[in-house]
C-alpha cells in the first residue's frame, strides 16, 4: 500500500505542550479507528511551525477525509517513491 508525507502548516507547533499534542494524537487515533484499518499512522514531526506525518494509505482522498474529519489542515500530500539511507549507500 502506497506511503505518503503529509505536510500540516499549524504556526507554533513545536510550542505546543505535550497534553496538546497527546490531545491531538488522542483526536487522530478516533477519526483513524472510524476510517477503518486500511489508512495507518505511522509516526510525525513537529517542527516549528509545520507537522510532517507519515501514513500509509490506499489513496490521498483518504488522507484529505481524515484531515477533514479531525479538523486538520492538509496543506501538502505527497506519495512516497523510495526510501533511501546510509544502507542504501552500500
Amino acid at each position: 500500500m502506497p506511503r505518503y508525507v503529509i505536510e500540516r502548516d499549524i504556526p507554533g507547533a513545536g510550542a505546543l505542550s505535550p497534553a496538546e499534542l497527546r490531545a491531538i494524537s488522542q483526536r487522530s487515533c478516533r477519526v483513524l479507528d472510524a476510517l477503518g484499518p486500511h489508512l495507518q499512522w505511522e509516526h510525525s514531526y513537529v517542527t516549528g511551525d509545520k507537522v510532517y506525518c507519515v501514513y500509509i494509505s490506499p489513496d490521498e482522498e483518504m488522507i484529505r477525509e481524515h484531515a477533514r474529519q479531525g479538523g486538520f489542515p492538509a496543506d501538502r500530500i505527497s506519495e512516497v517513491k523510495s526510501i533511501i539511507d546510509p544502507v542504501t549507500a552500500e
